[in-house]
């Protein structure tokens, strides 16, 4: 599985023009299932989201969790980012999980977080058409695979 994991003062998802997710300060989180993931790699991705230290601590220092400062997150589902752009112009997405599958582990992912204690973490909708708003704090942008590719 595959991650784009930002730190955000803010963030919200919009579906047919209504917000239907939104938080304040923690992390914005793009997530993706490629083929042939597993339940352990959504765990493994709950352990990053939920305990990646990206947040100063009183000395300035990236020190500090989404557990730790009391943060929330946005988990955003994104097959995109199994898209392989190295041939041609046109990205294939052949990599990407099948969505029945996908969704399955998108969501634990979710429980997770919220099963780790995050204060709050909305959502997105799977499949939809979303408008995803954020102020990137930092900025801090990290990517993370679940089979450490990179």
């Amino acid at each position: 599985m595959r991650a784009v994991i930002q730190r955000v003062t803010e963030a919200s998802v919009t579906v047919d023009g209504e917000v239907i997710g939104a938080i304040t300060a923690g992390l914005m989180v793009l997530i993706a299932a490629g083929s042939g993931d597993t339940e352990k790699d959504a765990d493994v991705l709950v352990g990053k989201i939920a305990n990646l230290r990206i947040f100063s601590d009183e000395d300035g220092k990236m020190n500090l969790s989404v557990l730790d400062t009391g943060g929330e997150v946005l988990g955003v589902s994104q097959f995109t980012l199994f898209g392989d752009a190295r041939k041609g112009r046109r990205p294939s997405f052949v990599g990407a999980m099948e969505p029945t599958s996908a969704n399955r582990l998108y969501e634990r992912v979710i429980e997770g977080l919220r099963g780790a204690g995050i204060k709050k973490v909305a959502t997105g909708r799977f499949r939809a058409e979303m408008k995803v708003a954020l102020v990137n704090d930092g900025p801090v942008t990290l990517l993370v695979d679940s089979h450490k590719t990179f």
